[in-house]
């Protein structure tokens, strides 16, 4: 394993933990130890009802590492209390050393109305989010409009910790707008290519500067799916398979295409398939990624994950990973592979 000290331009890679479904969310620990061993940045947890709790992950990377980074990627402002979020945030502020990054993203409505929570709203994203500012630093809150009704709202002990940034999962011209006038950072979406990383970014600075703000402090995580030097099955398994559970989303898979520039027509076969018909939400809700890997390999063009993923020799993945931060991305967040698999790939880009 490569061991690299902190400081070095590894700083600007992260890394997923726990990637996709998991039954053992202590796997998280080890992971992210091996992150911070190889000199990353930040390690990410993406959030999931059942074994992966962001409050409770991050108190356990905390108490377990010394400097990494410890960001959601992500969780969403309807799923706790304003003063829930808040006093979590600056917990693991305080726990850290000021080493959290609070990581929200909006879901599509049919996830908010499945559970009977309001649909997130750009309105609500932009309130919600300076309440959290707001309480965070201590101020007292009364609120009443989109993000909610909280007649009078403080946190108590607050710790002498920064305000965590606030990052914005974004994929749309709307959204991206929304994070370049409003929040510290912007998450792109997986299996975006390059040239779309590029223009993402371009849209996030723009809308920084009309907004009167500094936009090289809008960061910019652009997250890419990597697979260095793993068999073909289980690189199958973390690039197409995951891929597919993204495109066959109506509306979802959409987008990623007119971003990236692709023709869309594949993903009317691939949402006609029988493994599909009939269910909701995500394909991983209904099925493993190895039970998704042969179909995704025939209805997924390769030339789409040729394009906007990294897998094959771990050199050539080092080497795909700098082509994003050439296109305008300030940091990378590594998805798909666990930190363990990582080593070769994070050897060769230290070399490049």
């Amino acid at each position: 394993m490569v061991v690299t000290a902190p400081g070095t331009d590894l700083e600007r890679l992260g890394a997923y933990v726990l990637p996709g479904r998991v039954p053992d969310p202590r796997l998280a620990v080890g992971q992210a130890r091996t992150a911070e061993h190889l000199g990353l940045g930040t390690v990410w947890l993406s959030e999931r009802w059942g074994t992966k709790d962001l409050g409770v992950l991050t108190g356990a990377i905390g108490a377990t590492s010394e400097r990494v980074r410890i960001a959601s990627g992500i969780t969403h402002f309807g799923v706790r209390h304003p003063l829930t979020l808040a006093s979590m945030a600056m917990t693991a502020q305080a726990m850290t050393g000021g080493r959290f990054v609070l990581g929200v993203g909006r879901s599509v409505a049919a996830t908010w109305k499945a559970v009977g929570l309001p649909v997130v709203t750009n309105a609500v994203l932009v309130d919600a989010a300076d309440i959290v500012r707001r309480l965070c630093r201590g101020e007292r809150v009364s609120y009443e409009g989109p993000a909610g009704n909280y007649p009078r709202m403080r946190l108590g002990d607050l710790p002498d910790a920064p305000v965590p940034p606030l990052v914005l999962a974004a994929i749309g011209p709307k959204s991206l707008a929304l994070a370049g006038a409003h929040f510290d950072g912007v998450l792109l979406h997986p299996f975006l290519t390059p040239d779309a990383v590029k223009r993402s970014a371009e849209s996030v600075r723009r809308a920084a500067e009309e907004a009167g703000r500094d936009p090289a402090a809008v960061r910019v995580y652009a997250t890419v799916v990597v697979a260095p030097d793993l068999p073909p099955r289980e690189e199958a398994a973390v690039v197409t398979a995951r891929a597919l559970t993204y495109f066959q989303i109506p509306g979802f898979g959409e987008n990623l295409a007119t971003i990236n520039g692709w023709d869309p027509a594949p993903l009317a076969t691939l949402r006609a398939h029988p493994m599909f018909a009939g269910i909701r939400g995500a394909a991983d809700h209904h099925y493993t990624r190895d039970q998704l890997v042969d179909v995704a390999r025939e209805l997924i063009p390769a030339d789409w994950l040729e394009s906007s993923a990294a897998a094959g020799p771990a050199a050539l993945c080092a080497e795909r990973v700098r082509t994003y931060l050439t296109a305008g991305a300030d940091e990378i967040a590594l998805h798909g592979s666990t930190p363990e698999l990582l080593g070769p790939l994070v050897q060769h880009f230290r070399a490049s």
